[in-house]
């Protein structure tokens, strides 16, 4: 049986797309294995697709028939801002467009997603969430990382490293005394203040430490390193965004299960 007989018999019927609605979807970690079905189909009844720096371009050969609109944001680069986007989606389905709005990953996780929410329900516009494979997840996963295992951790925290240095930082050494794995989002341009900050709150410099970079895609990149050494691995072997960060003691699961 081939993959289109599987999907025919699985008899997968998408919710319907009403034009003036907005989806607020997740793309997945980059990869076009990670895409759902849900996603897939709503691309296929766009009007409308407004995408973000993170979605791989091919993702829009799925959408031939709808307008897009690209509204990246990258650090330290020109991007489109939040309020543009927010007055984007409004106006596209005021104009009574089906509109997709595709994030990399999950919509809600560091997405933005539910600010976007609020923005479509005070303009009395109806909207959906379509989930994604999260990043952090999806990373893992290809890297060959267990997010979670018996006897090594009970928990996993994701985190995001946008505000590093700033008086709205987490409490990166309160983070670092639960002595559970750190997943960290949007941090590579502050690692070197993240790594800092978690040593100074007491993880020691031998704990695993990973960055995947490209995660799921062909150009995917890993760096497996202890936590002392990692700016300077990732300064020697060029690693930048989009990576992901992963601290504790699932990196070292990964050498034992090659």
């Amino acid at each position: 049986m081939n993959t289109v007989d599987a999907l025919t018999r699985l008899g997968f019927e998408p919710a319907k797309f009403e034009p003036g609605h907005v989806w607020l979807a997740g793309a997945g970690p980059g990869g076009l294995a990670c895409l759902t079905l849900g996603v897939l189909a709503a691309l296929s009844e766009a009007d409308s697709v407004v995408y973000d720096a993170l979605v791989d371009p091919a993702v829009l050969k799925a959408a031939p028939q709808a307008t897009h609109h690209y509204v990246g944001k990258r650090a330290g680069q020109p991007s489109t801002s939040q309020d543009d986007i927010n007055r984007l989606l409004v106006d596209e389905a005021k104009a009574g467009r089906r509109v997709l709005r595709l994030k990399g990953g999950d919509p809600n996780m560091f997405g933005r997603g539910g600010e976007e929410a609020f923005v479509l329900a005070r303009a009395g516009i109806p909207f959906r969430f379509l989930p994604g494979i999260t990043s952090a997840v999806g990373a893992l996963a290809d890297a060959g990382i267990p997010a979670t295992m018996r006897g090594v951790n009970k928990a996993i925290v994701f985190a995001t490293g946008h505000a590093a240095g700033t008086p709205d930082d987490l409490d990166w050494a309160a983070l670092a005394r639960t002595g559970q794995p750190i997943v960290v989002y949007m941090g590579m341009h502050k690692l070197p203040l993240i790594v800092d900050a978690l040593t100074g709150g007491g993880l020691a410099a031998e704990t695993p430490a990973a960055l995947i970079m490209d995660a799921t895609t062909p150009r995917e990149r890993i760096l497996v390193a202890d936590l002392g050494s990692l700016v300077a691995e990732a300064e020697r072997q060029g690693f930048g965004s989009p990576a992901i960060i992963v601290i504790g003691g699932i990196v070292a699961l990964r050498e034992q299960l090659r």
